[in-house]
């Protein structure tokens, strides 16, 4: 149909944007079509200006801003939030207790959403809308390897490097307009007790010293500290949370389920297992925000425990932040655990508990009538609204415009970064852990390699490769994707339907692997296997994908290279014994360079950036099948030999493994040499009246304990042909385990840069007050007179203790 050449005038206004996002309009008269236009533009602009404007307070072009002292960045932050939280009535201040927080007009206060991720990568869920969008000009964001991959590294540097280019890359989402939060729920610390937890594969692993570094240097990197700390001043680049405090790690085993748990722990095992982590976190980290968990610990929740959040977070170890319940932990308290009779019971409980903002709505909904009856007094509320405008302020949103603010110049660029992708590469590299490597097979030639099968059905999954808690990674490569840049001639087929390998298509792989010079099978778990809300009864592979295994290793022209994806432990022994499977790797969940990681190592090519071959070790120990018939729910960390309780993790267990905490080959050959000390007998160096062979740390003070760490040196050579950065691991044991000690404890661990045939002298920092000492069953740490055993790889030296 053929337009009309008639149209009509309106009056209307044309109009400008102004510096406040306001439009201003003057009489004219346009066509109507043309008006209609104008409107639609005017719509699509203001979105737009919407959109790229990061959400601030205290904008100097409101007239109000400078009557309110709030506004006075020259003031302390404790008195600009007193003053701001003196002007809300009741209901705004409730109405900032919940993640999804409301505006405030009446004060240009913006909304704000507490609820950001960012575990490897910044990140979304799809359960929620919250802090962060990837929906504007920044789409997507560098994920780095899953968590438990990157602890492998055993490299504190590289954590720190990792979390500083997340921060980075949060805050220029933010400069952007596509975040309404910059308080990110990460890092997960809690301690990797069993095998079959869901959610291991988001921690750093096992290891209480691990978990506590990793902590350190995550919250330092994410929040814009400097790597030694000390350097951050009052402004957050992003503000970190650690999480789930505490004695988290169990989410749904055999109908047991996170809300409802009851964590039966000792003192001894909370005080050197559960709890150093978030010590390390909060006292070296100087972390912003803690997540209390789901469960319940001795009876109490953790989200209305005042002994552990008022007494023991802020009263002992000096938090200075705000704490936020797991989402729904409020709700739960009353209608899952029953530990509260009525709603404005739970509420009351955590504010007075010391939880200052619940993930959910409960705390909106009940907070006011909890007040009315008189269970909850308002102060409860105004402590808890200080400790969150805090974290604000310190986040630079109630400065005015960020953009000249510090961090305001992080631009987009910044984000999908080559130095950030590079970072993602070098961290897959580092982690990767070669676990068998007969007559070293690998690396494989790349000359002598025509052809090569690829199959599995993780080998092109770039979903199954960036783990859970990620963001659209900026340019993900999958193994098949990496392995194809180095044989033309590469022959893939997914071996089964899924994961869980319900089909195996046995007769077509076999084919394929028959017909080339080498196979790599890319098999193992993926989320359906493990993941939140979802453990493991069993530690072995989907019985088909482990049957297509050995019958392709059977048929296939040279050994098999076996790559195994998975956060936690596999039971792999047959595949370990089998002598067609030549190598084995396991890639964790290694981010979106995995692909190109495992193909580089593979063919043994050099990294440019170092040209460096990293193995990782692995920071959990990998069990035998038979471990499951030790309840999931059973907390105790030490061994209880007359009902055959076999104890966990490295520290405690002496039964069979697969593969040692810390176990890791590598293209390269490393020997050790413990050097001589200057001193081999540690004196307690206090005056104690104290009857017994040990001596309370609490009795020594910091003083004396600072004089007493010494240097620990270690001579470690590369006899390999090939250049290497090896993690190095130093051990303290007793020769017996007695009073509970562990068997043995890592006390120290850093990486070395060696080309071949190099050596280098590497020093640990040794402190008896930290190192030495072990926990009592009423949770006093003490240092105990004896022999106590230094170890790195298969050298021991002995060191004695004296009072």
């Amino acid at each position: 149909m053929q337009q009309s050449s008639h149209t009509t005038s309106l009056s209307i206004r044309s109009f400008q944007f102004c510096s406040n996002n306001s439009v201003t309009f003057t009489n004219m008269k346009l066509p109507t079509l043309s008006v209609l236009y104008l409107i639609h533009l005017t719509s699509l602009l203001l979105i737009l200006a919407e959109s790229t404007q990061p959400p601030f307070s205290c904008d100097i072009s409101d007239p109000r801003t400078k009557s309110y002292p709030f506004c006075k960045t020259t003031l302390p932050i404790t008195q600009r939030v007193q003053d701001l939280v003196s002007r809300l009535t009741l209901d705004e201040k409730i109405s900032q207790l919940v993640n999804s927080v409301s505006s405030i007009p009446r004060l240009g206060i913006p909304a704000y959403q507490w609820w950001s991720e960012a575990l490897h990568g910044v990140a979304y869920s799809l359960r929620v809308t919250q802090g962060i969008r990837f929906n504007g000009t920044i789409q997507s964001a560098t994920s780095f390897p899953q968590v438990i991959l990157t602890a492998a590294s055993f490299d504190a540097h590289l954590w720190y490097r990792i979390a500083q280019a997340i921060g980075i890359e949060a805050r220029a989402i933010y400069n952007a307009g596509q975040a309404m939060g910059m308080t990110f729920w990460a890092p997960n610390i809690n301690i990797y007790r069993d095998p079959r937890w869901g959610r291991g594969q988001e921690t750093p692993g096992e290891d209480p010293l691990v978990s506590g570094k990793y902590a350190v240097s995550f919250v330092r990197g994410i929040q814009g500290d400097s790597f030694e700390g000390g350097k951050l001043g009052q402004h957050l680049q992003a503000s970190a949370c650690c999480k789930h405090f505490t004695a988290y790690d169990l989410d749904n085993w055999k109908g047991v389920k996170r809300y409802v748990f009851n964590a039966k722990v000792s003192l001894q095992d909370l005080a050197d297992t559960y709890q150093p982590p978030f010590q390390s976190c909060i006292q070296q980290g100087k972390a912003s925000g803690i997540m209390c968990a789901y469960n319940r610990v001795n009876g109490v929740p953790n989200c209305a425990d005042y002994n552990l959040l008022s007494k023991t977070a802020r009263g002992q170890w000096g938090f200075n932040g705000y704490i936020t319940s797991d989402c729904d932990a409020v709700a739960i308290i009353h209608e899952d655990q029953g530990y509260a009779k009525l709603p404005e019971d739970a509420v009351a409980d955590v504010l007075k508990a010391g939880m200052d903002v619940n993930c959910g709505t409960y705390l909106k909904k009940y907070t006011k009538s909890a007040v009315e009856k008189r269970k909850l007094p308002v102060s409860k509320i105004d402590r808890a609204l200080h400790n969150l405008f805090s974290v604000r302020i310190r986040l630079g949103l109630f400065d005015g415009n960020p953009v000249k603010q510090p961090y305001g110049t992080i631009g987009s660029d910044k984000v999908c970064s080559q130095e950030h992708r590079n970072l993602a590469l070098e961290a897959a590299r580092n982690g990767i852990v070669l676990l068998k490597n007969t007559d070293k097979l690998l690396p494989l030639s790349k000359t002598k390699t025509t052809s090569l099968a690829v199959i599995g059905p993780n080998a092109n999954s770039a979903k199954t490769f960036v783990g859970n808690y990620a963001g659209p990674p900026c340019k993900p490569v999958t193994p098949l994707q990496g392995l194809q840049s180095y044989v033309k001639d590469t022959r893939f087929h997914q071996g089964c339907n899924a994961v869980n390998c319900s089909s195996a298509f046995i007769a077509q792989s076999v084919k394929i692997a028959k017909g080339t010079d080498h196979v790599v099978l890319v098999m193992g778990l993926d989320q359906t296997q493990e993941s939140e809300d979802h453990d493991r009864v069993d530690l072995l592979l989907p019985p088909k994908q482990q049957n297509l295994i050995s019958r392709i290793a059977r048929v296939a022209k040279n050994p098999v290279i076996l790559v195994l994806l998975s956060g936690g432990p596999v039971d792999i022994s047959f595949a370990k014994n089998d002598q067609h499977i030549g190598s084995i790797l396991w890639a964790g969940y290694p981010g979106e360079a995995g692909g190109r990681a495992l193909a580089e190592i593979i063919f043994g090519d050099h990294n440019p950036a170092s040209n460096l071959y990293t193995g990782g070790r692995l920071p959990v120990t990998w069990y035998p099948q038979s471990y499951v018939n030790v309840p999931m729910t059973d907390m105790r960390m030490r061994p209880e030999p007359s009902s055959s309780y076999p104890g966990r993790t490295y520290r405690f267990y002496q039964g069979p493994k697969v593969f040692e905490f810390g176990y890791g080959l590598s293209y390269s050959n490393y020997t050790y040499e413990i050097l001589p000390v200057t001193q081999n007998r540690v004196h307690i160096m206090v005056e104690s009246s104290n009857p017994h062979r040990y001596l309370p740390v609490s009795e020594m003070g910091d003083e004396v304990c600072e004089k007493m760490k010494y240097t620990v040196k270690v001579r470690v050579k590369n006899h390999g042909a090939m250049a290497g950065k090896h993690p190095m691991l130093l051990f303290v044991g007793r020769p017996k385990m007695v009073n509970g000690r562990p068997v043995r404890q890592l006390v120290a661990f850093q990486s070395v840069n060696l080309n071949a045939g190099e050596r280098a002298d590497v020093e640990f920092e040794l402190r008896p007050c930290e190192h030495l000492s072990s926990a009592k069953k009423d949770g006093s740490m003490v240092i105990e007179e004896g022999s106590y055993l230094l170890s790195i790889g298969d050298k021991e030296s002995e060191i004695q203790v004296v009072k």
